[in-house]
């Protein structure tokens, strides 16, 4: 197809030569994709026939031309249609096709959906959001001011039912919990988002709980674990949190039997900070050669090494970890694969560290609703990219009361109910 080109390049729409040969591919890409779908699916069902030898699954023409904002601009769609004639025997409905490259009324891609809060988060005003995007999308009337008020009112929504959820039927082995300040329109300054991550039985992660609180606050930890245990969470068998945490005493009334273990990467860094920097190296190493230990044994000999070596001159330093020395060692106790898992909030910290990232302070309107919406749609977008624990079919023999001697499995929930 010719395109006439101004002598600038740019296209007589105003958009440049590349961007519609852009959009032009991507509109050519999506129209094969679906094509390929509806042709997967009526050759899957080709034997489903009626009494009269007539085929149930049917092409039939196009829907109606849409279109759908992606991240290389608004492309029309014209999306083929499926006649399915099966009936459903239970609800004694029809069937229907449903893409799931295209679903039913999509307008948008999911990664236009995740850029919007974190524009939001920015501090850009809904008003804002037209003139921002329509030099990267093209026409952006899909984007109006309206649209993305309608949007952050459905995350609120969203968040609220998140938090509302049922957790009887969702078992958490280990959890991770820590405050996370994030600079975002928060009512007080030294308020946090609380966030908790769970491990399921089957070895996967999963956002637990967030909300707005106080790090060190225990009665802010304990609304959130009261409310997490109302909704049936069961006692995790594992927390890691930082030391200074309000949520330890939080468990310790919500989840008496859940065992603590304290982060390494908190702990190295509160330990340090009570040191000169001359010092700093080899203690951090030794630290390093603690929580790196082949074992328990091994962990409780690096740490009367550490003692030698550093107890005459830095008693304050070293007592921050012979004083939690049963919290920091607690991992060991567990299969070796989940050590890595265990020892840090890491699992937090990581996605928290591209979210806090994309924050900053700002003075544009915007409640403590709308900005804590807006960190669950970014937490809940990343998470789709969380990885599993090493070992994971290993985590529901943790639940049964499995024991672990030197990383190894050693008695299997079997012989414990025996």
């Amino acid at each position: 197809m010719l395109t006439a080109v101004n002598e600038d390049g740019s296209t007589p729409s105003g958009s440049s030569l590349l961007a519609e040969i852009v959009r032009e591919s991507a509109r050519r890409m999506l129209a094969a994709a679906l094509e390929a779908e509806v042709n997967a699916y009526i050759a899957e069902l080709t034997d489903e026939r009626d009494d009269y030898g007539h085929r149930l699954v049917v092409r039939n023409g196009y829907h109606q031309p849409r279109q759908v904002t992606t991240a290389a601009g608004v492309v029309e769609v014209k999306a083929p249609r499926v006649n399915d004639m099966r009936v459903d025997e239970a609800t004694g409905e029809r069937k229907r096709f449903s893409s799931a490259i295209l679903p039913p009324w999509c307008r948008k891609s999911p990664k236009i959906s995740e850029v919007l809060p974190l524009l939001y988060l920015h501090g850009l005003s809904s008003g804002d959001f037209v003139p921002a995007l329509e030099q990267f999308l093209g026409n952006s009337a899909r984007l109006s001011p309206a649209t993305v008020t309608r949007l952050t009112q459905q995350w609120q929504a969203d968040h609220a039912a998140f938090m509302d959820r049922d957790l009887a039927e969702v078992d958490y082995v280990y959890v991770w919990a820590d405050g996370i300040h994030l600079n975002v329109r928060l009512e007080e300054a030294k308020a946090c988002v609380l966030v908790l991550v769970g491990v399921r039985a089957e070895g996967s992660k999963e956002l637990v709980a967030l909300k707005d609180g106080y790090r060190e606050s225990g009665e802010s930890g304990a609304d959130l674990l009261r409310d997490c245990a109302r909704r049936g969470m069961r006692a995790p068998v594992l927390a890691v949190g930082d030391g200074a945490l309000g949520f330890w005493k939080a468990f310790a009334e919500v989840f008496p039997a859940t065992r603590e273990q304290r982060c390494w990467v908190h702990k190295t860094a509160n330990v340090l900070d009570s040191m000169p920097k001359s010092a700093q190296p080899g203690a951090k190493k030794a630290i390093q050669d603690i929580y790196n230990a082949e074992g328990r044994g091994h962990a409780e000999a690096a740490i009367k090494m550490f003692v030698h070596l550093h107890g005459a001159k830095f008693p304050k330093a070293v007592k921050k970890i012979t004083d939690d020395q049963e919290q920091l060692l607690a991992f060991y106790d567990f299969l070796a694969e989940h050590w890595i898992h265990l020892r840090t909030t890491n699992p937090i910290e990581s996605t928290f560290a591209t979210v806090r990232l994309r924050t900053k302070v700002t003075r544009g309107a915007g409640s403590r609703t709308d900005a804590l919406a807006m960190v669950f749609k970014l937490v809940e977008s990343a998470q789709q990219r969380w990885r599993a624990v090493n070992a994971p079919h290993v985590v529901a023999l943790v639940r049964a009361g499995a024991r672990f001697e030197r990383g190894q499995l050693v008695e299997r929930p079997e012989t414990v109910a025996a």
